[in-house]
């Protein structure tokens, strides 16, 4: 588990869709009240407003996923003017919690190692907001570095070793890196400039090839 609330965060970023990422933040933003994880006064059209997500179906798919992976409940209230709905929001160690007590992964079995080593918050925040990446490319940056080299890297994710290639060419355009090794500190390192504890970045040859 990452040891850190910022890195918590970014990995329940990197276990949504983008989708569920998008209404999760929108659900997160409005909470409010003595309880702040409590949402509610929001209809469909609002959250289409604050997400942006462009659809009534794209919006319901979201809400459907976060429900299923236990992030958010979506209750009816009792009594009151007349009832209506409201939306629990669970912050990121609650939902892993409520995974693990379900019986489910709390994150994808990809970030398995990531999630539990030692200096990979930043890494985790990085990837999960600084660059834009998909799904799959913020996969491979976590891998590449954790170290793994690209043939590791597929046998990992189940992929071919020239997607591997494919995808870290996009990543180097999206970081704005030229070398895996600039890749892999710039994915490590702290706002100070010091590398992650415990993380090893020294030793990467200059030249090294995607």
């Amino acid at each position: 588990m990452s040891s850190t609330i910022e890195g918590a965060t970014a990995l329940l970023a990197l276990s949504h869709s983008p989708v569920e990422q998008a209404l999760y933040e929108a659900l997160s933003s409005a909470a409010s009240g003595k309880d702040s994880s409590i949402v509610e006064g929001l209809s469909l059209r609002r959250l289409l407003e604050l997400t942006g997500l462009g659809s009534y179906t794209t919006l319901r798919r979201a809400r459907a996923g976060l429900l299923a992976k236990l992030s958010i409940e979506c209750r009816r209230a009792v009594g009151g003017d007349g009832g209506g709905s409201f939306y629990l929001v669970y912050e990121a160690e609650e939902i892993f919690e409520r995974r693990r007590r379900a019986g489910i992964e709390p994150y994808p079995k990809e970030l398995r190692s990531q999630a539990g080593g030692v200096g990979f918050s930043p890494a985790l925040e990085r990837v999960a907001n600084g660059y834009g990446l998909s799904r799959r490319e913020a996969q491979v940056a976590l891998c590449c570095a954790e170290g793994l080299t690209n043939a590791e890297i597929g046998r990992k994710l189940y992929i071919t070793e020239q997607t591997v290639k494919f995808h870290m060419r996009h990543l180097f355009v999206k970081v704005g890196v030229r070398r895996r090794g600039e890749l892999i500190s710039r994915l490590l390192r702290h706002e100070d400039g010091a590398a992650s504890a415990g993380v090893k970045t020294e030793g990467l040859p200059a030249g090294v090839k995607v």
